[in-house]
C-alpha cells in the first residue's frame, strides 16, 4: 500500500493499491453515491435500505465525515481512474480503538473482480498504521455469500452469527458479524 501526499492531518490524499486507488470523498461525489445507493442490486445487500438522497447524504458528509466519525474513500480503477463505488470507516472511537467497515461496489460491471477485497485490505492497514486502531468489525446480511467470502479474503474472521437482527419489509434477516484484529 502506498499513501500519497499526506495533509497536515496526516489523511492521505490517495492510498494505491495493485488494482485500485482510494480518493477521499467529497460533496462532488454526492449525486455519484445517491445514484449508486439508490440501486436495487446494491440496496438489496445493504442493512440500511432506507432511500439516499442528496440532501442526505450532504448531511452524512458535514456531520460524520466533517467531524471525523468517518473515513469514506472513492474506489476508482487504477487503469483508468473510473469511480466504481465507496467503502469507509465509520463510527470511529479512538478510546476503544476500533470502528466499522463498510463498502459498496456501485459499478455492475466491476463486481467481481477483487476491488472488494484488495479495497477492505487497504482500509485495514489505514485504520491499523494511519488511525491506530485495534479493530475493524463489519456486519452483513446472511444471504450475501460473495461478500462473505470477499471478507474472509480479506483477513476478516466471523465472530457472531446474529439470528432474526433486522426486519426489512416485514421480514426478519440474519446478520454476520466479522472482525480484524490488530496483530
Amino acid at each position: 500500500m502506498m499513501y500519497d501526499r499526506m495533509d497536515n492531518d496526516n489523511s492521505p490524499n490517495f492510498i494505491t493499491g495493485e488494482k485500485i486507488i482510494l480518493r477521499p470523498l467529497d460533496l462532488g461525489d454526492t449525486e455519484l453515491i445517491v445514484n449508486w445507493r439508490n440501486q436495487p442490486f446494491i440496496m438489496d445487500k445493504m442493512i440500511c435500505r432506507d432511500p439516499f438522497t442528496i440532501t442526505g447524504h450532504e448531511e452524512w458528509v458535514k456531520t460524520m465525515i466533517g467531524t471525523g466519525k468517518v473515513v469514506q474513500f472513492i474506489i476508482l480503477e487504477k487503469e483508468c481512474l473510473r469511480p466504481i463505488g465507496s467503502t469507509f470507516l465509520r463510527d470511529i472511537n479512538y478510546d476503544y480503538e476500533k470502528a466499522e467497515y463498510g463498502i459498496f461496489i456501485g459499478e455492475r460491471d466491476a463486481a467481481g473482480r477483487g476491488y472488494g477485497t484488495e479495497a477492505a485490505k487497504l482500509m485495514i492497514d489505514y485504520a491499523f498504521e494511519m488511525l491506530n486502531l485495534h479493530k475493524v468489525f463489519l456486519r452483513f446480511i446472511s444471504t450475501n455469500i460473495a461478500a462473505e467470502k470477499s471478507y474472509i479474503k480479506a483477513g476478516f474472521v466471523r465472530e457472531a452469527y446474529l439470528k432474526d437482527e433486522i426486519k426489512v419489509a416485514g421480514e426478519f434477516m440474519d446478520v454476520i458479524l466479522m472482525s480484524k484484529i490488530r496483530s
